[in-house]
């Protein structure tokens, strides 16, 4: 058996890999709206029996892909999705390895925002403040969760070049300033508050366009199985793009 990829974000996995009639593999940006729409799905078909779905970072799923499932410890859990969503460049691989036939625009976000501790301590409102050295900045992980990590670090190095200054964690990682991880922040409610990049004094009309943009797409793996084509047309529902848009997110 090929070693599969080692998991340990276990509130990434939902459902009932076993009674499941679909699986679907997903980055997990928009994990909180792809929630409510599988939901949804289940509530118009139950004869699915479950929706089971993995939210990791790309690079975890295309790698349980190519095992077959995920190792949690000692425990391996067998799963092929169904459907992948992800963002356009990894479907575009997944395409190129054969592993799905075509694949299509799903949803797009709205850019990039900066979260900062509840009452903004700190007093950050713009991207120039993140320069200063007694900030301390999270990142996606670079190694780990690099999809989620270069659109982030995109938008900054944009940012950073037309306010004329320097981020000095962009290149190296070693100034100290920086942690490394991913969070689930709607778990946490309360705990943030959102710091427009697009809104602030110190951003141009012109820099507004410099905010990397990610487009998601899905495609079905292989023939998709008994419910993939279904839960693909369902995803393309008016009801589907109230629910991300709900969200934060909207059609490309």
């Amino acid at each position: 058996m090929p070693d599969p990829i080692s998991v340990s974000i276990f509130m990434a996995f939902h459902g009932d890999p076993v009674a499941a009639g679909v699986t679907v593999f997903s980055d997990g940006n928009h994990h909180m709206a792809l929630a409510d729409a599988l939901q949804q799905f289940y509530v118009r078909h139950p004869q699915v029996r479950d929706v089971f779905y993995a939210t990791t970072p790309p690079g975890v799923l295309t790698s349980a892909l190519a095992a077959g499932g995920f190792s949690l410890g000692n425990l391996f859990l067998s799963a092929r999705p169904h459907l992948f969503i992800s963002p356009a460049p990894i479907l575009d691989q997944l395409l190129a390895k054969g592993l799905v036939a075509t694949h299509e625009p799903f949803m797009r976000s709205r850019g990039n925002v900066l979260l900062v501790r509840a009452g903004n301590p700190r007093a950050i409102h713009s991207a120039r403040d993140l320069a200063r050295a007694e900030v301390r900045i999270f990142l996606s992980n670079p190694e780990t969760e690099s999809a989620s990590y270069q659109v982030y670090a995109e938008t900054l190095a944009r940012h950073a070049r037309g306010l004329g200054v320097t981020f000095d964690f962009l290149e190296s990682g070693r100034s100290g300033r920086v942690v490394y991880g991913l969070r689930y922040t709607r778990i946490f409610p309360g705990c943030f508050e959102i710091i427009s990049l697009d809104g602030s004094a110190d951003i141009s009309p012109a820099m507004r366009e410099e905010n990397v943009v990610t487009v998601y797409h899905l495609g079905l793996v292989g023939q998709g199985g008994e419910w993939g084509a279904h839960l693909r047309d369902f995803l393309q529902h008016e009801a589907v793009t109230r629910i991300y848009r709900h969200h934060g997110l909207e059609r490309p």
